[in-house]
Formats: structure tokens, sequence, C-alpha cells
């Protein structure tokens, strides 16, 4: 068959290419080609239902509701669906180019809901469709196998030692087994591991007689029977720890080791935390960036969504950060004073997906405020390191090397920028609420105060969402694969608004967390925002991420520098269609925030 056989496009569809070969046979045989010129109209709302489920071939059609344009569809997108699932006829279907269309009889159609994927794919709600739409990208060479769960991991039942026992009791436990580590009943039960006996008897001095209950760990990080491969990895990243007892019914079944989990891929997060664990120095800094790059390519060939990649990330690039920051005190000697190394930007919402531009600072104690030299020469020795390792230095200057100051400096400029809000310090003051710590002893609640306190100030949250409507996604008629809005800033039109939004909103509902789909759903919480609106837009947060890390690997592959333009043309069908939903979502949510920050008109 040609390129140009019904059939065999259909076949190339989605979701048509992922029915069983007999179903898709039996209703290609009824399968009809049709011809509607520009300008006709095809359903009309509240006439009679479409009988046909409509693939387009070239062409264009607009779906419209009371003379409003809802979105435009183009080759290889559907429409006919609506009506053919609730018999009814909701919208104006209308010609907008020539058109030539593939279609199906509503039985043909019926028959292929009998598929679960088919069916599904029309079925499932707007923030759903979003997460699990994205086409793999070819570059990942290998595929992490994240349908599986932690109990397939293990290697066998869990081995204990009583609390009483001592570090030799505990050793010989282990070497018989041949594990890492082994649990202490107790009440919390706890566990030691052999990087415990390095780290804390050996270190210290101490002999295998050594009791193991003032070293042992508890309480214990755990994961559930049933947990998938990809949550674990998060766990064990956000833990900092090598090893995860699984529970089931109550009771700890086995330990999962980092061991285990990196055998699922060698593209994997801990495959990259294991390769930062052992960087022996500055000159093994190179090649991280690439690591990192066939990390997310691997994991979204895997099918996991943007925004948990975001996640893997941001934590891996948590643990280089404080690698560096530990190399930096071993050649600057111990602080003066207590310090926190903190991320911003797409790093503090913990939503970068390959390395762009370094966002951080320091916050020192205010007794350090006496002798800032050390300061300054841990921000150049972190922030060349960084460099080094594939983090460009960022144009705008948000560097620890210029951002650096007490806490009561940072604490005080934070609180003008909100108290006089101006679009000049619109994007600093932003910058600060993302404001994440990721290395240091200092205790940052102070600054933490004054970042909740902001939600306070009604004027400045205004001022922030105001900030969100000035961006504004292209208006369905301009978005086209030819003419018009036929690219478009993925940042700029979609993610920035979006940002601004969750701050406003998460903001006013006291939400300390930083990320966008934190502060938009504890909005939804707090009811601030309709829950399906905070779904939908998370929906979008992931599907563009996703599709950000896609055309950026693809722009890899190619020798090309990343970067947030994208081209209709080089989206798939299935891409275009979901990133025009994902631009309907970001524009409703403007309008609801417009609406409630009483915007309107502003």
């Amino acid at each position: 068959m040609g390129a140009t056989d019904p059939a065999a496009f259909l076949r190339a569809t989605a979701p048509f290419r992922d029915l069983p070969a007999p179903l898709f046979d039996e209703v290609a045989r009824e399968l009809e080609v049709v011809y509607h010129p520009a300008g006709g109209r095809i359903a009309r709302a509240g006439a009679e239902p479409l009988a046909h489920l409509y693939v387009i071939r070239k062409g264009s059609v607009r779906i419209e509701r009371g003379g409003q344009i809802l979105r435009i569809l183009e080759e290889g997108e559907t429409f006919g669906y609506t009506s053919l699932i609730s018999r009814r006829a909701s919208l104006d279907v209308v010609v907008d180019e020539d058109l030539v269309a593939y279609r199906l009889p509503a039985d043909a159609f019926r028959r292929l809901l009998g598929d679960a994927r088919f069916a599904a794919h029309f079925a499932e709600r707007l923030g759903e469709r979003l997460e699990a739409s994205l086409e793999h990208p070819p570059v990942a060479a290998v595929r992490a196998d994240l349908s599986l769960t932690v109990e397939q991991l293990l290697q066998g039942p869990a081995l204990w030692v009583e609390e009483d026992a001592d570090v030799g009791a505990a050793a010989e436990v282990m070497r018989r087994a041949g594990v890492s580590a082994v649990l202490v009943r107790g009440d919390p039960p706890g566990m030691i591991s052999d990087r415990d006996f390095r780290n804390r008897v050996l270190a210290e001095g101490l002999g295998p007689e050594t009791p193991l209950r003032g070293i042992v760990d508890r309480p214990l990080r755990t994961v559930a029977w049933g947990t998938p491969v990809h949550d674990a990895w998060s766990v064990l990243l956000d833990a900092g720890v090598h090893h995860l007892p699984v529970v089931r019914g109550g009771e700890i079944a086995g330990v999962l080791t980092s061991t285990d989990l990196l055998r699922c891929t060698a593209s994997g997060p801990m495959a990259v935390l294991r390769a930062v664990e052992l960087l022996g120095g500055r000159d093994a800094l190179p090649g991280y960036a690439a690591r990192v790059a066939d990390m997310a390519g691997t994991l979204l060939a895997g099918g996991l969504d943007g925004l948990a990649i975001a996640g893997f990330v941001a934590r891996l690039g948590d643990a280089l950060v404080r690698r560096l920051v530990r190399w930096a005190e071993s050649d600057l000697g111990p602080p003066p004073a207590p310090y926190a190394w903190v991320a911003f930007g797409s790093e503090g919402r913990m939503e970068q997906i390959l390395l762009t531009d370094q966002d951080n600072g320091l916050v020192f104690a205010d007794a350090g405020g006496r002798d800032r030299r050390w300061y300054h020469m841990l921000a150049e020795r972190v922030n060349a390191d960084l460099e080094t390792a594939g983090f460009p230095p960022c144009p705008g200057g948000y560097m620890a090397r210029r951002l650096q100051g007490t806490l009561s400096e940072w604490t005080a400029r934070l609180a003008g920028l909100v108290d006089a809000p101006s679009p000049p310090a619109l994007l600093e003051a932003a910058v600060l609420l993302d404001a994440r710590k990721v290395a240091g002893a200092l205790d940052l609640a102070p600054l933490e105060g004054a970042l909740l306190a902001a939600g306070q100030n009604v004027p400045f949250v205004r001022f922030l969402a105001r900030a969100a409507l000035e961006f504004k996604p292209p208006a369905p008629m301009l978005l086209r694969l030819r003419g018009g809005a036929s690219s478009l800033s993925l940042k700029a039109h979609a993610l920035g608004p979006l940002g601004f939004l969750a701050r406003a909103y998460g903001l006013e509902a006291g939400v300390a967390e930083r990320g966008t789909a934190a502060r938009l759903l504890g909005a939804a919480r707090a009811g601030l925002l309709e829950e399906h609106a905070a779904q939908a837009a998370v929906g979008a947060l992931r599907f563009l991420l996703g599709l950000r890390l896609s055309v950026q690997l693809r722009r890899a592959g190619a020798g090309e520098p990343p970067s947030s333009e994208v081209a209709l043309a080089e989206l798939s069908a299935v891409e275009r269609s979901r990133l025009k939903d994902s631009l309907r979502a970001v524009k409703s949510l403007q309008e609801r925030a417009a609406r409630h920050f009483a915007l309107e008109g502003a």
C-alpha cells in the first residue's frame, strides 16, 4: 500500500495504530473518502448529530460554539466522536480549508470502542489525555521498564538482627547472606548498612563490639508493595539513602537497594546518581549534561511524563550541587557561619528538563556578614564547577557569585519587592518566590515566612497575576501549520503564564511548595480555583514539559542548540492536537484568573 492509501494513513494515526490487526482490518473495509469545500458546514449545534468519525487527510476545520472558535483541526486529527458518543450535536464544524477526510460510520466506531485503548483515547478527561498523549522520541536507545513494581526487584526476604546485637554480629549476618544492609528489630524498627559501618564505626575508630543501638538508622523510609519503580527512584533520591524497605500488609517484606533499581536501566536516575557519587574530582564533571539528557530521553521513551522527569533532573542536580559544595568546603575550610545554597527559577520549581542556565544564590547567617570573602570564594567555585558540568552561566546574572548576602538582607530584599511592586522588579520577585534550599545548614525559616507573608499583600498578588495575562497563547484561528502563527514559544506562550498564575494562586492559598502543579492543586484545595480547572492546567503543564523535552532531544540529536521555540510543522498530528488542548487550558486559566483577581479590563 502507498503512503496515500486511506487504510495506511489511518493505521499510522493515533489511536488506530494500537488496534489489533483483525479489528482494524474489519473496520478499514468500511472506510470512506469525502471532500468538503472551504466555507461549508459539516455539523451545526442543536441539529442532527454526526453519523461518522472523521480523520483529516488534508485541509482543516474549525470547531465553534456560538460563533467562537474553540479549536482548529488539521491533518491527522479527528472529529465527530463527541456526537457519536453523546448522540447529539453540541458544536459547529465549519470547513476552514478545502477538506479531504477519511470517515468511518457510527457502527464501525462503536465496534472499535470495544478495544480499551481505543476507547480510552476518546473517553479520558482533558488533563489525563494531555499526560498520556506525547509520542516517544527516537533519541533514547534504551527504554526504561517503568511497568515494573518494587516487589518484582526484591532479591529475597527481609533479614533481621536483634536490637541488642553488636556490629560484629550484624556484619556476619550480612556477609553470609551477601547483602549490604540488615534490618534491626525495635520500636520503631531500624536498619544498618555497610556504609554505616564505614562512616560510623571504622571512621570513628570503633570496633566490632560496638552496640547497634547507638548507630542504627530509624525511623525508616519505606515504600508500599506495588509501588512503581519510578516512584521508588524519587523516594531514594529525596531521602539520600541506598536501601528502601518494602512494606506489605504492615510488615516489611524485603529491602530494595539502589543497585536493584540500577538494573532497570543503565540510563536511569540511579545510574546518574551513582556517577555523581563516584566523581573523583573536577576533571570528571564534563559529560554530566550528556548523561542527564540520555536519562531524560530514556524515561520519556519509557512513558514517564515530563513533570516526573523534571523532578528527577532536579533531584540529581541537587545531589551534584551538594557534592560540589563539599569539594569547595574541603578547599576553603569550614564556613565562618552557616549558609544555604538556594535554587531559583525552573530549578527551584523542580521543573527543569534539560540542563539550562544556572539560577542560584547564596544565603548566609547574619554573623557571616562580617567576613564575606569565604562565601564569595565558595560561590565562585561552585558556579564554575556547574559550568564545567554543563550548566551555562545565567545571562541575567542570577547566580550565587552575584546573588549572595545575609539572611536579613535577603528577607528585607524580598519585603521591599513585595511592598512596592513594579514592572522592573517583577522578574526578581518571581525569581525569589521560587527559591528552594538545596544545600547547607542554615535555617531559612525567616525567609520562608517572608515568602508566605507575600500572599497577604493583595496588590502584589494581583501584580503577579496581571503579568501572566500579558503573554497570551496564539488564537486558534492563527495557530496553523502554514502562515499565521506557525510557530510559538512554549515558555512565553504557555509555561511562563502557567508559572506566574501558579505563583499568584499559590501565594493567596498559602502553599509552601514551589512547584507549579503543587501551587495550582493547593489553590483548588483552598477553594480559590475549580478542581477541574486546576487538573486541566496541571495536565497541560505535564504535556508541555514533555513536549519541550521531546523537541529539545530531537534538536540535540541533529546537533542544534536547545530552544523553547517550536514549529507546528515539526510536530506530529497527535502532538499538534494536544498542544492546542494545552494552550486552551492555559487560556482558560488566564480567563479565570482575570475574574478571580479582578483584572478584567485591567
